[in-house]
């Protein structure tokens, strides 16, 4: 079955500005990403050349200044363009929002020298970024990283092992957190390292169910010199620096995962209105109209928990416990409306010739990354009820 674009949702924007956004990422959606996502991620191929495309759009770089080459756009707007594009192809969507997240930490802690030096082409400028936390043995728990950063004058030089980086082996550049000082959360910094580093090396990709086209790979550092200059923060800060950034990237994965809850929820609509069996199309039967009416309002849910959250963020409010929210149900509801498009579809849906087994496929990883859904509901209960006492 050929693939198509994802059907336009209504959205309400801010400003004209964000509309002509919109539509703009709505036309390279049509032209350039949806006629061969299928193809593309079957073979597994890394759309590099859409990551140009899109820096070259101004897409990279939405939610920061333009005075460093950003597009100055609210999360409100940025996190429906992430939607998008996510509808198309998660590979795409998932990838925008990653590079995001490796731009957080130089765009909100670095210094005006640091940002003047580096951030434009961060953004603009056709590179494209992966982010460095989770390890071998520290996955949920981040704060137990090993990979060390030892001071040389003035440089770090860091060694160590980070594993289930998305661009790992293919980003210019990567935001590495390594631990610099003693053990626990104050003993970690956060770095700059070019993707071009010597003694930077990236593992063969993992071999995954879904989103063969990102990726995925460990990478070892094996005496990567970094001068001080790119260290970003204060020493000891790298942490508090993470966890702001995880705030924002669950976020985008709460877009990633609504976008692909559309696209499942789309396919359903178009096959069960065209498919007829004992004399009309199934869609009239109560059974499926009922999935489809409680997917399509999970999918609404989602949204606006999402754009809640966002609102928050751009209003420079609290907003850990909604992100941790949004995350956790826009994921979950990723996951069922991709489970139900399969079950709508039938047999058909079993099979690679429909889209939806590979929405089902890629909607599994949303409940993964970013902090699994086990750990935003530690966090959205940290926040109702404090710390466990223990």
């Amino acid at each position: 079955m050929p693939d198509r674009a994802p059907q336009p949702v209504d959205r309400t924007l801010p400003t004209e500005e964000a509309r002509d956004l919109i539509a703009l990422v709505r036309e390279i959606v049509q032209r350039e990403i949806a006629p061969r996502a299928a193809e593309e991620e079957e073979a597994g191929r890394f759309p590099r050349e859409l990551f140009s495309l899109l820096s070259e759009s101004g897409l990279l770089g939405l939610p920061y200044d333009s005075e460093y080459g950003g597009g100055d756009q609210p999360y409100e707007v940025y996190l429906q363009v992430l939607e998008e594009l996510a509808a198309a192809r998660l590979t795409v969507g998932l990838g925008v929002s990653v590079h995001s997240l490796a731009c957080h930490a130089l765009a909100n802690y670095g210094t005006k020298e640091q940002r003047g030096e580096y951030l434009a082409a961060m953004l603009g400028g056709g590179l494209l970024g992966a982010y460095c936390l989770s390890e071998p043995s520290s996955g949920s728990d981040a704060a137990s990283l090993r990979t060390k950063a030892e001071r040389d004058g003035d440089d770090w030089v860091i060694t160590g092992t980070k594993a289930w980086i998305t661009h790992g082996g293919v980003a210019d550049f990567y935001t590495v957190l390594a631990r610099s000082g003693g053990e626990g959360a104050r003993g970690i910094s956060a770095f700059l390292v070019p993707g071009d580093a010597e003694g930077l090396s990236a593992a063969a990709p993992e071999k995954k169910m879904g989103m063969k086209g990102s990726p995925t790979a460990q990478l070892h550092f094996d005496g990567v010199r970094v001068p001080d200059a790119r260290r970003v923060g204060d020493e000891g800060q790298g942490f508090a620096i993470a966890l702001s950034a995880l705030d924002s990237g669950r976020l985008g994965i709460a877009a990633c995962a609504i976008g692909v809850a559309q696209a499942a929820l789309d396919e359903s609509l178009d096959y069960a209105t065209g498919r007829r069996q004992f004399g009309r199309p199934i869609a009239d039967f109560q059974g499926l109209r009922f999935m489809l009416a409680d997917m399509a309002t999970k999918v609404e849910a989602g949204r606006a928990l999402y754009l809640a959250a966002a609102r928050l963020r751009d209003r420079g409010l609290p907003f850990s416990k909604e992100a941790a929210m949004a995350k956790l149900f826009c994921t979950d509801t990723a996951m069922q409306v991709a489970t139900d498009a399969v079950q709508i579809l039938g047999g058909y849906g079993y099979t690679a010739d429909f889209p939806v087994e590979r929405l089902m496929r890629e909607a599994k990883v949303l409940q993964i990354v970013e902090g699994t859904n086990q750990i935003q509901r530690m966090v959205i209960a940290r926040h109702l009820a404090g710390p466990e006492s223990r």
